[in-house]
């Protein structure tokens, strides 16, 4: 596994502080952030999943714990748009330049406008997907927040 990616290219490059892990992937799985946060021997609340949505027809990206699942409406309002739904996975995989399972904020082909899950600042750290199926990113959330230019909101179900 090549630990070099266009994430951690990207977070390098940003000056970010990160750690690399890795894990067994499980293709098979049907949560694969929930898979990745139990092979890390992480709380799921620590292991944010990436989503690529479609919001008014324009790709966004939204970052959130593992267990929980995105509300569409809050994400729309946080980004200021009035409707979002999950991008086909075709779709994603061509817009960030990532497979699914490996789909990370960092180093996307074009910066897409970002929510994270505000919870998740009250973390000390946070992973998030490093660019490749089996890699995590072990850093601040504030960092991630920086790095990105993201908005924070909450944006989880309830």
């Amino acid at each position: 596994m090549s630990k070099s990616t266009p994430a951690t290219i990207a977070l390098t490059k940003a000056g970010v502080a990160f750690d690399l892990h890795t894990y067994e992937y499980d293709p098979g799985s049907e949560r694969v952030g929930l898979q990745a946060a139990e092979a890390l021997g992480e709380d799921p609340r620590r292991v944010l999943k990436t989503l690529v949505v479609m919001l008014d027809g324009k790709p966004a990206c939204a970052i959130l714990p593992s267990d929980k699942e995105v509300s569409m409406k809050k994400l729309a309002a946080a980004l200021k748009g009035k409707s979002a739904a999950m991008a086909p996975v075709p779709d994603a995989e061509r817009i960030t330049g990532y497979k699914v399972g490996g789909v990370s904020p960092f180093g996307q082909k074009k910066r897409l406008p970002t929510v994270l899950e505000e919870a998740a600042l009250a973390e000390p750290y946070v992973f998030i997907n490093g660019g490749q199926r089996g890699l995590q990113v072990r850093l601040a959330p504030a960092d991630a927040v920086k790095a990105l230019g993201a908005t924070t909101a909450a944006i989880v179900s309830e």
